[in-house]
């Protein structure tokens, strides 16, 4: 079954990162103050991953190479809360100026793996590292599943693009099923004017929808595109209310200077986009619902991965729970990972 696919769409280019497509705008269109705001919001987001990279995130932007970002999504409550939450969705980007490609891999939030750090609590969800260590662990978590390095993330609140989308004006989609959610009903090809607390609910459904989570991340992916192809003629998204609710709701350890390399060194390579995502088949472990990736699977996005970042062939990695150690009951281990991000 073939899963990639390339898209060649100025809209869907520029949904790789908000604050990047914010930047461009508040940079190219909107002049030196707009840009100065942008700045600013950017220095709020900014929050260090902990860890020693594999790779000097430096000398890759300065010298143009291809460059991977963990994106890691959430839907509850805003960023500054108290606990720390799980990852609803994670992708895995490559963005590749030699190449002209970028590639954006979906991991299963369900991906049973042993968290680096926190064998004891493992076999465990991959949503969970994010709630056990934070941005450096789900890093680590993810370099050790795919044997891939990761040189940046971004963590997005997707509750707080309802304040967004409304400050937009509201954004036109055309839902890909019907379903109806949280009070609203979508009609599969009838293309529907949606507020923020409707595009929310548009994004957060998964139980009904035939490929999971798989087709709600494909969901979020819409609403955040059609916030961004909006953003090109609508002005008034770069104002300060606009600009405080994309400071309030990311997190990432792209610095301004950072992201202004990216925006100038890296956008044709958006110019042609290959996604896939990683399969699993769900088993119950310790007493949780986990989804297992086959080693063949595990390689195969692997090479996707390095391919994307033109690296070597190299084996997949091994923190992924294999079907044969699944097998596993420790009340202590379900009990710790029931208590994961609360």
């Amino acid at each position: 079954m073939r899963r990639e696919h390339t898209k060649k769409s100025h809209t869907v280019r520029n949904t790789i990162l908000i604050v990047l497509a914010v930047i461009l705008l508040g940079g190219g269109v909107y002049g030196f103050r707009k840009y100065q705001n942008v700045k600013n919001a950017v220095d709020n987001t900014y929050s260090s991953a902990g860890i020693k990279k594999q790779r000097n995130t430096n000398s890759l932007l300065n010298g143009k190479k291809p460059i991977s970002i963990l994106l890691m999504g959430t839907d509850t409550g805003a960023l500054g809360r108290s606990y720390k939450g799980r990852t609803d969705s994670m992708m895995v980007v490559t963005i590749n100026p030699k190449t002209k490609k970028t590639t954006i891999t979906s991991i299963p939030r369900d991906l049973g793996v042993t968290i680096p750090g926190y064998e004891s609590k493992s076999p465990s969800k991959i949503n969970a590292a994010y709630a056990f260590g934070q941005a450096g662990t789900a890093i680590k978590t993810v370099q050790q599943v795919f044997n891939v390095p990761i040189d940046f993330y971004v963590l997005v609140n997707m509750g707080g693009m309802e304040k967004v989308v409304d400050e937009a004006g509201g954004v036109d989609i055309t839902p890909t099923l019907s379903f109806t959610y949280d009070g609203y009903t979508f009609t599969k090809g009838v293309k529907t004017h949606m507020n923020g607390k409707k595009a929310l609910a548009y994004s957060r459904m998964r139980y009904d929808d035939p490929q999971n989570d798989y087709g709600r991340q494909t969901r979020q992916r819409a609403v955040l595109t059609a916030i961004i192809s909006k953003s090109s003629s609508v002005s008034s998204l770069l104002n300060k209310d606009f600009i405080d609710s994309i400071s309030n709701e990311t997190k990432t350890d792209f610095t301004f200077n950072d992201l202004v390399d990216l925006a100038k060194n890296y956008r044709s390579s958006t110019g042609s986009i290959e996604e896939t995502h990683a399969q699993g088949d769900g088993q119950m472990v310790n007493g949780q619902s986990m989804e297992i990736v086959s080693n063949t699977e595990l390689q195969r996005v692997t090479n996707f991965i390095r391919n994307g970042l033109s690296l070597e062939h190299e084996k997949t990695g091994t923190a992924a729970l294999s079907a044969s150690s699944a097998n596993t009951s420790d009340s202590s281990v379900e009990a710790a990972n029931i208590n994961a991000g609360n």
